[in-house]
């Protein structure tokens, strides 16, 4: 249980751990790559754990000193596990995408399985990939969902076509693994991408390890075979998505929060443009090279599509409740595939706190500024909900958050910072 206690104007200074979004891709590329990487500024939260825990299991060596890691890679070449090794990832479904097109790339059979939601989240289309790629995989329960096995012998690769509605990390899993696939890969897109920033981390990240990626848009990428990742000191920079709760402090209490860490104009974090969203809300936004200031001045309402930042939804839920007028999210129905289903919890949340909140099939109507009320509330163990109903106590008394502790997955110093503001 996490009391949250109101405040007045705040004004602070927070250097943002890194990206958690970063530190998966990374991990993945060096672990794949001939020699051996440093990761600088390396998150130490429970998905990234996960993915560390993963790749050791296939055959990499990795250490930590500090706040930096060192990936021994294995240059795509991994050693043949006997027997069923499980893959156990918690409820983090990017560890469990990302990682499944790498463990194709192996020797061995591997059963990637979870804790109870994630074994609710749609992996399906990424299964039926792999298998259209030349590999032998397939959902073991319930079709479409984990736990999933996987009789890795390398992947023949090639083309394919793969819904871009779905989840994102579909594709960057693929891409990922990739330049180690004997044909190398041709990946189109049918109907649209979401979350589309989060594409485009992956390929600067490919990018950044030496590897071409073409591509038209978001509807085709083509990866040449026998390209192989270089090995690298890769520096994570500040997390974005865990800022926004920081500049979402700043603009309800009228205050004023610089984070740094956080480079707004190189990011390839595509949740870096919920300050547009803040700024069409009524926040001043500073931006320089490596810190961002966001400063509340009374908030009003906006209709905004999320669906390339979905992450930023519950956050911007929050905020809502505090702005004048109405606020219309919409485009984000995978959200009901998340930690938990967001879209429904964000509206019973905050509904129980006194907020007038219409759930949508895909996203949220908030109406501002009703009379609310304090009380304990529960995020589902989701941690971007308890990040986002931290905000909300920040101008409400008597908020207590159940199962608080659900920030490690991400934050894991979060209440730290929050109440140091």
């Amino acid at each position: 249980m996490k009391e949250i206690h109101p405040k007045t104007p705040i004004d602070a200074r927070v250097k943002m751990p890194g990206s958690k979004s970063l530190v998966h891709r990374t991990l993945i590329a060096a672990g794949l790559a001939g020699g051996e990487s440093r990761l600088s500024g390396f998150l130490n939260c429970e998905d990234t754990l996960y993915t560390v825990s993963a790749l050791r299991e296939l055959g990499v060596r990795i250490g930590s000193t500090g706040g930096e890691v060192t990936v021994s890679g294995t240059g795509g070449r991994f050693p043949r596990i006997p027997g069923l090794r499980k893959v156990f990832v918690g409820n983090s479904g990017t560890s469990f995408r990302l990682l499944l097109s790498t463990a194709a790339l192996a020797h061995g059979h591997y059963m990637f399985t979870g804790e109870p939601r994630m074994l609710e989240r749609p992996v399906g289309g990424l299964v039926r990939a792999l298998k259209a790629l030349g590999v032998d995989a397939w959902c073991t329960g319930k079709d479409g969902v984990p736990p999933v096995q996987v009789r890795a012998e390398g992947v023949r690769g090639g083309k394919v076509r793969l819904e871009g509605g779905t989840s994102s990390q579909y594709i960057s899993s693929l891409l990922l693994a990739a330049p180690y696939m004997e044909r190398g890969l041709e990946l189109e897109l049918v109907g649209g991408l979401v979350s589309k920033g989060y594409v485009d981390l992956t390929v600067e990240v490919m990018t950044q390890f030496g590897v071409d990626v073409l591509r038209d848009g978001y509807g085709y990428f083509r990866v040449r075979p026998h390209q192989t990742y270089g090995p690298r000191h890769f520096t994570i920079e500040g997390d974005v998505s865990s800022a926004s709760y920081l500049w979402a402090a700043a603009a309800v209490t009228g205050g004023s929060v610089t984070t740094e860490n956080v480079y707004p104009f190189a990011t390839r974090q595509g949740d870096i443009d919920f300050l547009t969203i803040l700024a069409q809300m009524g926040c001043r936004i500073d931006k320089q090279e490596d810190h961002v200031t966001v400063t509340g001045r009374g908030i009003t309402g906006i209709e905004a599509d999320m669906g390339d930042m979905p992450d930023m939804v519950p956050t911007l839920a929050a905020l809502s409740l505090f702005a004048h007028g109405k606020t219309t999210i919409r485009n984000v129905p995978q959200l009901r595939h998340k930690e938990s289903d967001r879209l429904k919890t964000m509206a019973r949340e905050l509904s129980r706190l006194g907020g007038r909140v219409v759930e949508l099939p895909d996203g949220l109507v908030i109406h501002g500024l009703h009379r609310l009320k304090g009380g304990v509330i529960n995020p589902h163990n989701d941690h971007r909900i308890a990040m986002s109903l931290a905000v909300v106590g920040l101008r409400v008394p008597g908020i207590t958050i159940e199962g608080a502790n659900c920030v490690r997955k991400s934050f894991p110093h979060f209440w730290e910072v929050w109440d140091s503001l």
